[in-house]
């Protein structure tokens, strides 16, 4: 082959590679804008919950959380989880103290409880839980990883969570697709019974 001919060959070759990686760039991309922005970041479905999480700017207390309970592995693994992910401002209603308390690795067991008291085992979009509760009479028991069991119910077009204190929250952006599951963002942090936040 002549040195004309195998420069053309590899202009091809790059030209070629260069095509396909900018398809699959742009069929990311396009995967990441039919998932909602959450904290200000693209969320991919082709990233796990871990790794969607990481990017957002709501959320920083929430992965150190989930770093301190060691449940990194757990939401990384396949799933398929529902994950109530409550923001910043969710933890910032807890108080500082107890707040600090829960992250002490002295009692991360209760932060695990708590942290799993938001999982479910299952890939729920929100148009199913409100089939669930619709179905129910209009409340639906949502039975969690962390044995806690929290009460869906409809307020207009929205779905609030109650957990075993009375206490709720709303979900305030839904269905954002993971690899292995879906995340929906509430405003408040879920307790198991007894406790006080």
């Amino acid at each position: 082959m002549t040195q004309n001919g195998e420069m053309k060959m590899n202009t091809t070759f790059t030209l070629g590679a260069l095509a396909t990686a900018t398809a699959i760039l742009v069929a990311g991309n396009s995967a990441a804008q039919d998932n909602p922005m959450v904290g200000g970041a693209a969320m991919f479905p082709s990233k796990t919950i871990v790794e969607n999480a990481v990017n957002s700017a709501d959320h920083t207390t929430l992965v150190a959380a989930v770093q301190a309970a060691d449940l990194v592995d757990t939401l990384n693994s396949a799933g398929p989880f529902t994950v109530f992910a409550p923001t910043n401002d969710a933890f910032g209603m807890i108080s500082e103290a107890s707040l600090n308390a829960l992250l002490d690795p002295a009692n991360k067991g209760q932060l695990q409880q708590i942290l799993t008291c938001h999982v479910v085992a299952a890939n729920a979009m929100s148009d199913a839980i409100a089939g669930m509760i619709a179905d129910d009479g209009g409340t639906h028991p949502v039975e969690t990883v962390g044995g806690c069991t929290l009460q869906a119910k409809m307020q207009g077009s929205e779905i609030v969570l109650t957990d075993e204190n009375g206490r709720s929250a709303s979900v305030t952006i839904s269905d954002v697709r993971q690899s292995n599951g879906v995340i929906h963002v509430i405003d408040r942090v879920m307790l198991p019974a007894g406790q006080a936040g």
